[in-house]
């Protein structure tokens, strides 16, 4: 396995990109991809809670790769890098639950 950065992954993902495509499209398909990919991924799992399948770890691990492309693809179009996008994800995080996880302060959150 190659080790890479998070950066990494997304400019090589991008060589994937269709480049016939224009922002406004890249941005269309970035979005619903997400939406797909994250369909593909839960049914996944809803056939192993609901249905009694065995859960297909590697299946679920390609289509969490899917969801990282899009990710990437998104992220791309916003001119953003996904250490970016992670990055302020984590400080809206800490900022939510400055401890950690706390079920009272998910009930009760400020609007950010």
């Amino acid at each position: 396995m190659i080790p890479m950065t998070i950066n990494e992954y997304q400019k090589l993902a991008m060589t994937t990109l269709n480049p016939k495509l224009d922002k406004k499209d890249v941005l269309i398909n970035g979005v619903m991809g997400l939406c797909g990919e994250s369909g593909e991924a839960i049914d996944i799992v809803k056939k192993h809670l609901a249905q009694g399948h065995e859960l297909d770890r590697e299946k679920l691990i390609k289509e969490l790769g899917d969801i990282a492309w899009y990710l990437a693809e998104t992220a791309t179009v916003l001119d953003v890098t996904l250490e970016e996008v992670l990055t302020r994800n984590i400080e809206k995080l800490k900022k939510r639950y400055p401890e950690g996880f706390d079920t009272e302060r998910s009930l009760h959150r400020e609007a950010e």
